[in-house]
């Protein structure tokens, strides 16, 4: 029973300079599966509340029951309390290093203490062993995998590390992943540079069995087929996630524009920022996480310019949409070598592009000034002095010290009206989908457990389409029946994240697919609706959690950028009112089984399951 479990979590306690490992409970897997529930599940029993940088503040790697198997589009996660937002916060990543703890012989490596010296982790199957890692603080990530391997005598070993964005606590350093894959959002990459944690290597020997072969290998077949056929795989594939959303989300008007003040990028920089520049300017040959088929990554080179010769992964939308959109950038050479530049760093792109955006407009309207920014001169559309503001940022030199913080604490220590400017909720910088012209993704961003973001739920897909998952219709504008898909969807992904799976597996492979996966490989059997029912007990683990740390009503609305009407594209003059949002919420509220306050009643955890401990 459970054969693709490896049944163990393996704990390591860097102040005490010890290991040990724990059993997996049969309880867990039946109520949360794995990845984001167990996750949620060891972080309220490890650290209920406290600052993000206290020493027993888990550091939780998490892999699925079907990560490391031949499923195709699966990875893992790194759970922590984020020191960004002071909630739950959960990255997700793909590449190799997730596989390789299952490989180990793991399902969870869970790391807490504080080291008293720069010290990095090797794993190898039974083997834990802690090192010091003087000789690697202070260098940045691509130094840190060759390093390490080189050290360690073994190319094949996967590597997770900080670069010195996450040394320096920057609250949103993220943590790499062998290769250039990233735990990105909420400064997950902090909480391991508060433990003078600066790298894990892993290396493993077991293999992974199932529960039934035959119906594993039938459900792996199904999925790849699904993929195969799915129009949404072949645009992946083709041109990543710029040519599957930019040209989308411009002509919608969901592209942040000048710190999200607009939604319509200016011709002449789309024209040096679309798809085929990508395509013929940068891209050498396609890439894939760990048995993805979908191969959405490229790798590049930079043809000319400045930055010429820089070896570069592809641009992801999200990172494009924050910076040819929100700065107006269109070098493209500057936009891959930043994107590099913050990988090498340790640094979110997607909170790197809405910290400048803020500064920039900061700057513009006089409330920052050049003998604040330290001489320097962030303008839209220039980019060379915003790297230089980058490098600041990662190592907290001068007025970086500050916007490293991220722009809702910056704004609070800059004063003058600038959190008007600063776009957020719950201190996650938003994702570069403005919302304006979804009613639906406003409230997603409203309610997100780890604060404003679209990957718990995503409306605007359906929303453009015109209808719901049931056929029902739907208006972009109209915030009716918005509170019931945006539950629904976030319960769906919640579930999905405990598999470990990638969203973009979703443009092919059915839930009922994925159901096929799961009892295949553990024998474990859930239908659609108990499989919807463990996301449900998630989101609201993930809720109590947060309103333990004091989140409540006041905590999910829309940042002050979005109650002005968005001046430009199909959508133009839209805005959330707070009269919309309190509605959204009200309803929201309603069917989530919350109080008007937005926390779990005892008759919703009662049905859930849950027990109140936060």
């Amino acid at each position: 029973m459970n054969m693709s479990y490896m049944n163990k979590i393996l704990w390591v306690d860097l102040s005490k300079r010890t290991s040990c490992v724990e059993s997996l409970p049969d309880e867990l897997k039946i109520h949360y599966i794995g990845g984001k529930g167990f996750g949620i599940e060891r972080l309220t029993e490890i650290f209920p509340k406290g600052d993000p940088f206290e020493e027993q503040n888990p550091l939780i790697f998490g892999t699925g029951p079907l990560t490391g198997t031949i499923a195709p589009c699966m990875r893992a996660c790194v759970v922590s309390k984020s020191p960004l937002t002071g909630t739950f916060c959960d990255s997700y990543f793909g590449g190799h290093f997730g596989q390789e703890i299952k490989y180990a012989g793991y399902d969870v490596i869970i790391v807490t203490g504080r080291a008293e010296e720069p010290t990095y982790l090797f794993i190898e199957d039974d083997r834990v062993e802690i090192r010091k890692a003087n000789h690697l603080w202070g260098k940045e990530t691509d130094a840190v995998y060759h390093e390490i391997k080189k050290e360690l005598g073994d190319a094949t070993i996967k590597v997770s590390c900080i670069g010195p964005a996450g040394e320096k606590k920057v609250r949103f350093a993220m943590i790499d992943c062998d290769f250039h894959r990233h735990a990105g959002r909420g400064g997950l990459g902090a909480v391991m540079g508060s433990k003078n944690l600066k790298a894990v290597a892993l290396k493993g020997t077991h293999l992974i069995s199932v529960y039934d072969p035959e119906r594993f290998a039938k459900a792996v077949w199904e999925a790849n087929e699904a993929l195969k056929g799915s129009e949404g795989t072949r645009a992946l594939t083709q041109g990543g996630t710029v040519g599957a959303c930019f040209d989308f989300s411009n002509s919608m008007g969901f592209l942040p524009v000048k710190n999200f003040s607009g939604g319509v990028l200016k011709p002449e920089i789309m024209e040096k920022v679309e798809i085929a520049q990508h395509q013929n300017k940068l891209w050498l040959r396609d890439n894939a996480c760990a048995g993805c088929p979908i191969r959405c990554a490229k790798i590049g080179r930079i043809r000319e310019g400045a930055y010429k010769d820089t070896i570069c992964d592809n641009i992801e939308y999200e990172t494009l949409g924050l910076m040819a959109g929100n700065l107006e950038w269109m070098d493209l050479g500057a936009i891959s070598f930043t994107n590099w530049l913050c990988d090498n760093l340790g640094i979110d792109t997607m909170s790197v592009g809405a910290v400048i955006g803020f500064t920039m407009e900061a700057f513009e309207r006089g409330i920052l000034t050049k003998k604040d920014l330290d001489g320097l001169e962030p303008r839209f559309g220039e980019s060379a002095t915003t790297i230089e503001l980058i490098r600041k940022i990662a190592r907290r030199e001068g007025i970086g010290d500050i916007l490293a913080e991220g722009v809702q604490i910056a704004s609070e220590r800059i004063g003058k009206g600038s959190d008007e400017l600063a776009v957020h909720v719950k201190g996650l910088e938003s994702p570069a989908w403005g919302p304006r012209g979804s009613s639906g993704m406003g409230l997603a961003y409203m309610t997100g457990d780890r604060g404003g973001c679209h990957q718990r739920a995503f409306p605007i897909a359906w929303e453009s389409l015109g209808q719901g998952p049931q056929g029902d219709k739907l208006e972009p504008l109209s915030q009716d029946k918005k509170a019931e898909l945006v539950a629904w969807e976030q319960n769906l992904l919640a579930a999905y994240y405990s598999l470990v799976s990638c969203e973009f597996g979703r443009t092919g492979i059915s839930t009922a697919i994925y159901l096929h996966l799961l009892s295949g490989a553990t024998g474990l059997e859930f239908n659609e609706t108990e499989f919807l029912k463990v996301g449900e007990r998630i989101w609201n683990r993930t809720r109590l959690y947060n309103n333990g740390n004091g989140v409540t009503r006041k905590d999910d609305y829309l940042p002050k950028r979005f109650e002005e009407p968005i001046p430009d594209g199909p959508h133009k003059g839209h805005c959330f009112t707070r009269a919309d949002q309190d509605r959204l919420l009200d309803e929201y509220y309603k069917i989530r089984g919350w109080d008007s306050n937005g926390v779990p009643t005892s008759e919703k955890l009662k049905e859930l399951g849950i027990d109140k401990r936060t």
